[in-house]
């Protein structure tokens, strides 16, 4: 169709093949396999990715190699001989290497080497917006934060009284954009093309969100959250909602919700929602509002900016992919699905010939579950091995895992990892359950390494 955006190589192995070699190899080859080249093709691609492919014969058809997987994220209009480079973040205080996915809103996601540390440091924490950022508060101290609705007593407390009259706690977890993955589906899903860098994992300190809403008494009446922030909507329009999300009480009152004020033992900086945001841990990161504002307890599910239609829902029974959804089939996304990444070696890793052993390490999480154990295929998925997994600090801390792999021969090999939560799901080897928006995208995580 004339004017239509060529989202991913994926998208182009499946509809012109031909096409997608020539985007990869720089050349058109003569092959009627998609993705999978035997004979003079299978030259062409170890030329391509530099050496030979040492798991060949196990490559399934139509696998874009990891060496160019990632390299397709953006958009490119078809006249294009190859797929646009990232964009990388110039902003105060964070690391260079984000990758800017939206400029109006700011979004910026991290790589996954950059993930590496045991906590995430704030210079290097993605980035969602949904409208303007606001200006920074010039006195934190006094800033106001309102619980009303189906409460006993409305509050009106200042984040200095809000610190002074709670007990603070501190807890290490992920934060995790809703739309984390979603470059994984094809078709391509709309929004922000996000690989696996929506999330991080950092210390957060505040109050127990349970806390406050026991000190304005919850009536047996109140069902939900509802959450506002004074960020100020793209348009300008002070009447339109940015965003405004919520959670079931239930959520709300876990002891690990908080509402913060400080990201790794430092005030909370303006770009990631200071002084207060919420953080509500293993859902949608959506829900942990930031310049947080007024909660409002409701008596029934919220329905504001975000609630509603297909937003932050995925598909009860599934659609056919890049069909048109019935919203009477959508639940609210709740708990976020398991996820495993490989944070070392990065992505295109080149060793020194005769290496034998590749050692890897990486984080996996499971929104409110744990996960229990991980594992990595250096063979295309034909025999896996398991890893040695770490213990999470508290709930909702990612859980670090390390492993020391044997190489046969030099070579290209792809790693991937697979984790696997405590009620038995694992990360599937593409992700399915396409919905509209593209939630839930958690296939498993890969890397192209090139020995010699």
């Amino acid at each position: 169709m004339a004017g239509k955006q060529e989202r991913s190589l994926e998208e182009l192995y499946r509809d012109d093949p031909e096409r997608a070699d020539a985007v990869v190899f720089g050349r058109r080859t003569d092959v009627s396999r998609r993705g999978f080249l035997g004979g003079a093709g299978l030259g062409a691609m170890t030329a391509a990715v530099g050496g030979t492919i040492v798991y060949g014969p196990s490559m399934p058809a139509g696998l874009v190699p990891a060496a160019f997987a990632q390299e397709a994220k953006p958009a490119t209009p078809p006249a294009a001989a190859e797929p646009k480079g990232p964009q990388h973040l110039r902003f105060p205080g964070k690391d260079e290497s984000l990758v800017v996915l939206g400029e109006k809103p700011l979004v910026a996601e991290t790589p996954e080497h950059l993930l590496d540390d045991e906590t995430t440091p704030t210079a290097k924490f993605f980035i969602r917006n949904n409208g303007q950022v606001p200006e920074a508060a010039k006195d934190p101290g006094s800033w106001k934060l309102s619980v009303d609705g189906e409460v006993d007593s409305k509050l009106e407390l200042t984040l200095a009284e809000l610190q002074k009259r709670f007990q603070p706690k501190t807890y290490r977890m992920v934060l995790e954009c809703g739309g984390n993955g979603r470059s994984f589906f094809t078709p391509q899903a709309r929004g922000n093309q996000w690989t696996n860098g929506g999330a991080g994992c950092a210390e957060w300190t505040g109050v127990a969100l349970a806390d406050v809403l026991k000190a304005a008494g919850l009536k047996s009446s109140a069902v939900y959250t509802a959450h506002y922030g004074t960020d100020v909507h793209l348009s300008g329009d002070p009447a339109k909602e940015t965003l405004s999300r919520g959670v079931p009480v239930a959520k709300a009152n876990e002891p690990h919700s908080l509402i913060a004020w400080a990201l790794n033992g430092e005030p909370l900086p303006n770009i990631h929602g200071g002084p207060l945001r919420l953080v509500i841990p293993g859902w949608p990161g959506s829900a942990s509002h930031k310049w947080l504002s007024r909660i409002w307890v409701r008596d029934k599910e919220h329905d504001g900016q975000g609630m509603k239609s297909f937003s932050y829902r995925v598909a009860i029974n599934p659609m056919v992919p890049g069909g048109k959804g019935d919203p009477a089939n959508f639940r609210i996304l709740e708990s976020m699905p398991v996820r495993s990444i490989i944070s070392s070696p990065a992505n295109g890793a080149k060793l020194a010939a005769g290496t034998r052993e590749l050692r890897l390490r990486g984080a996996a999480w499971a929104g409110d579950l744990e996960v229990r154990r991980v594992d990595l295929s250096i063979d295309y998925g034909a025999t896996w091995m398991p890893t040695e997994l770490g213990a999470p600090k508290n709930r909702y801390d990612w859980q670090r895992w390390a492993a020391v792999v044997k190489l046969p021969s030099d070579g290209y090999f792809e790693v991937w990892s697979r984790a696997t939560d405590s009620a038995g799901k694992s990360q599937p080897h593409v992700s399915g359950s396409w919905n509209p928006q593209g939630y839930g995208g958690n296939q498993m995580h890969r890397i192209a390494v090139l020995v010699g």
